[in-house]
């Protein structure tokens, strides 16, 4: 789904007078100083991104191309299967060479299992570029017949397009419908049957992709013959593959390829106006940032129009599109319209484009939270049953909750057990308790203890901050029932704080400390799209009984999902900080739950200050920083009980935290009001050195907040800039500018590189409407979920895409940043 201001393609090459805007001409590929090709329109680039060792399906790696301003191939490099999936076996990265005299790149990579090593040369060739596998050995007896090159195109690129193969013509197929085979000794498993591979759909020496489109077209051509398949068949997320088998028994360069992007003449990208979809507050700092290719000669000012009741448009400012300079790849100017401060609707205007409305308005944020709190949250909700008026999201999941997951294993998604389980259970038996409470962590479906607690503290946090007391979910815990968009007369926010207490509580009363999380088994189950309720039967597995028999509530189907029970220091603390505030949050609204879940707390906090702490450490699902998550206990038990001896152990704390203290100054805030003053003239000088190296990373790029280039795109931790600094804003406003919160916002709604769309769903006139959720396969979204936002592609590529939902790194919902994102908004609308 591309929105009329932002469509790169069919709509761009109508305006022949844009076209002929910039000064670039297309020409040969050529080695640029980042060490990618590059000609106006086309980039290729050559291991300028690898895989990590994690998840091979990150889209993210190998030979790439960058399309008239898109990625739409990635993924070139020798693999072992025509459409291979997330954990399949790909190249483990070496190292990679450039020669820029020649310009040829030289990526070298291997098979440690099968004692196999390659190259994968590339150099310019004409228009395009000439990519070889070279080898020093001939290939293994064992990878004969398995190892090919591969180059993935991006489906949604080429839906409705066709090909030529030879000459002979083709079309994409919109929904995966190509021949499959059964594999030889295939495997069966009752979830997804046996192993199947999908057969070519045409094969011949050369292809031509959208031969039809100018922005599109590809064109690959070898000696030896090239297949393309269809990787949807076996996965969702599978993309359009060409594969050429690599020849036995020889070496030197065994397979070659041309690879020729179209480039159009005098292509140059559109002007990218970023701005807030939400709108503005009156009195905020309201500016505009305009994304720039470089080879385009931008106009000098921009304008400011409101949208008035009969349509018409009336300028209201016209100001300098000040120049900021070069990020990234791109150029960037700036468009303050602060001054503009009446209530309305607004436009703005720039070299011939005109953004989507957004509106000027005192209460800009006091709704803006609705949608999360009022469908994502509730959607999100495990071992209930979710309603929406006529539709069901899902039923009542993960009634069997949950075995003992074995020692010494390696789970597929960052779980991991070590030598012992620590409980009392034996591996695959059946813990009690653990089938309530908790939420669906991301667009999958596990339960990640280190997410429920912040979530928990979060909402305790805007609880006790803002008291929301909005109400439009009915929830009922016994019933295992919520309907949403209905009243019942309670806060929807106690209520969630209530539900994600009482997993936390489960998992101490089942096993006596917090576990790692509880997830599916194995690949039979773990990539379930669709009802949660059928990823398991919901009854508790019973070894005695046979794989169709059920007796007495229990089943011999082996579907449970494995709870992993480590006892980690850092975790136990987490979940005693939640513990201790959600006892604060729900005092009055479930005593007996608070008072419950407050003990817990405390003993907590005294068990692991009576022995070494236990750092087992797996993963991301083992706690955090052991010092940071210590301090979130005592502020939060401090804050509960009053109990001096917490601010003692803040005290104490100080000099570990100190250095460490944009990653906990949320934490220093809340424990302000309860601290001496002494103490808090410290926190003033840290903040103080806080600002100046918030103000170094931020003056990095032009939209004022830290930008991550990491594999997870980095919202999260813009969200949480801004959450640390409404926090000392609060507590000294001389030093934190109320900007600083506001910017942190005005990025996820639409101010951020490579597009304006906003990263919120269904919040901002434009939004993220196709998503990583657990309805991607449908190509949609849920309301009010928050994605991670704008990935960097290295070395300097920005992207988020809003066609195709299978990004995870760029598009997956997780629940923190929901919860972090009803604290911002309400944090925001505080300050006005």
């Amino acid at each position: 789904m591309r929105h009329k201001t932002f469509s790169r393609r069919t709509a761009w090459l109508s305006s022949c007078a844009w076209l002929l805007a910039g000064a670039a001409i297309a020409g040969p590929l050529h080695l640029n100083d980042k060490g990618y090709y590059e000609t106006p329109g086309v980039n290729v680039l050559i291991f300028s991104n690898h895989y990590d060792g994690l998840f091979a399906d990150a889209k993210i790696s190998g030979v790439e191309l960058i399309h008239h301003g898109e990625r739409t191939a990635s993924n070139g490099d020798v693999r072992l299967s025509p459409t291979p999936g997330q954990w399949d076996p790909s190249g483990q990265f070496v190292d990679r060479k450039v020669d820029a005299a020649t310009g040829t790149i030289t990526a070298t990579l291997k098979y440690p299992d099968y004692d196999f090593s390659y190259q994968i040369v590339s150099k310019p060739q004409g228009d395009g570029v000439e990519v070889s596998v070279v080898l020093d050995k001939p290939l293994p007896k064992a990878l004969e017949g398995r190892a090919g090159f591969n180059l993935e195109f991006l489906p949604v690129v080429y839906f409705h397009k066709s090909y030529l193969v030879d000459g002979k013509p083709g079309l994409f197929p919109r929904y995966p419908s190509s021949d499959m085979q059964v594999e030889p000794d295939a495997r069966y498993a009752p979830q997804t049957g046996p192993d199947t591979r999908p057969l070519p759909i045409a094969t011949g020496k050369s292809f031509v992709l959208a031969p039809e489109d100018a922005a599109e077209r590809v064109s690959v051509s070898s000696d030896a013959d090239i297949s393309l398949y269809d990787g949807r068949n076996q996965a969702q997320n599978g993309w359009y593959v060409l594969r050429s088998m690599l020849p036995a028994g020889k070496t030197g360069a065994v397979l070659t390829w041309t690879v020729t992007p179209n480039a159009i003449p005098n292509w140059v990208r559109k002007p990218v106006i970023g701005h807030s979809q939400l709108g503005y507050v009156p009195d905020q700092q309201k500016v505009a940032v305009i994304e720039l290719d470089p080879n385009d000669k931008p106009a000098a000012t921009a304008t400011l129009l409101k949208i008035n009741a009969d349509g018409s448009e009336t300028p209201v400012l016209s100001g300098d599109a000040k120049p900021w300079g070069h990020y990234l790849r791109y150029d960037y100017r700036t468009f303050d319209f602060s001054s503009v401060k009446e209530p309305g609707l607004y436009e703005i205007a720039y070299e011939g484009q005109k953004t989507l409305s957004f509106r000027i308005d005192p209460n800009i944020y006091a709704d803006a939270w609705h949608a999360t709190n009022d469908v994502y949250f509730p959607v999100a909700m495990d071992h209930m049953f979710v309603q929406e008026a006529y539709r069901v999201w899902h039923g009542d999941s993960h009634r069997d909750d949950a075995r003992q997951a074995p020692p010494n294993n390696e789970h597929l998604d960052l779980y991991g057990s070590g030598p012992t389980t620590d409980t009392k259970y034996k591996p695959f038996e059946h813990i009690p308790g653990l089938n309530v409470g908790g939420w669906f962590d991301a667009g999958d479906f596990d339960i990640r203890t280190q997410s429920q607690y912040a979530v928990v503290q979060s909402l305790v946090q805007s609880w006790d901050d803002y008291h929301l007391t909005r109400d439009d979910t009915a929830i009922d815990e016994t019933r295992r029932h919520v309907m949403m968009h209905v009243p019942d007369g309670k806060p929807d926010i106690l209520q969630q704080i209530e539900h994600g207490t009482i997993q936390l509580v489960a998992q101490f009363d089942a096993v006596g400390h917090a576990i790692n999380g509880i997830i599916a088994p194995d690949l039979t189950q773990y990539p379930h799209l669709g009802d949660a309720v059928t990823k398991t039967d919901g009854l508790i597995y019973d070894p005695s009984l046979g794989p169709d028999e059920v007796k007495d509530g229990r089943s011999g189907v082996k579907d449970d999902r494995w709870a992993f029970t480590n006892l980690s220091t850092p975790l136990n603390y987490g979940s005693a900080a939640a513990l201790a505030g959600a006892a604060r949050a729900l005092k009055g609204f479930d005593d007996p739950l608070a008072t419950k879940a407050l003990g817990i707390a405390e003993k907590v906090w005294d068990d692991e200050h009576s022995h070494a702490p236990n750092l087992f450490r797996h993963g991301n699902v083992t706690g955090g920083d052991l010092d940071i998550e210590e301090l979130s206990a005592a502020v939060e038990l401090l804050q509960t009980t009053h109990d001096p001896k917490y601010v003692k152990a803040i005290e104490d704390l100080w000099p570990k935290i100190e250095p460490k203290f944009m990653f906990n100054a949320q934490w220093i805030a809340q424990a302000a009001p309860f601290m001496p003053a002494d103490f808090m003239t410290k926190v003033r000088a840290a903040t103080i050195a806080y600002k100046a190296r918030a103000d170094a990373m931020t003056a990095k790029n032009p939209y004022g907040v830290p930008i991550t280039e990491g594999g997870w795109a980095g919202n999260g931790a813009i969200i949480n800039f801004a959450l640390t600094n409404a926090a000392l804003h609060k507590l000294f406003p001389d030093v934190i500018d109320k900007e600083m919160v506001y910017r942190g916002l005005d990025y996820l709604y639409g101010a951020h590189p490579g597009s304006d769309i906003s990263f919120v769903s269904a919040v901002g006139t434009r939004s993220k409407e196709i998503a990583y959720g657990n309805n991607r396969a449908d190509f949609t979204f849920i309301a009010g979920g928050v994605v991670p936002g704008e990935l960097i592609i290295k070395p300097d590529f920005p992207e988020n895409h809003d066609d195709w939902p299978f990004f995870w790194g760029e598009n997956e919902y997780v629940i923190p940043e929901g919860a972090y994102y009803i604290q911002l908004v309400n944090a925001a609308n505080a300050l006005k």
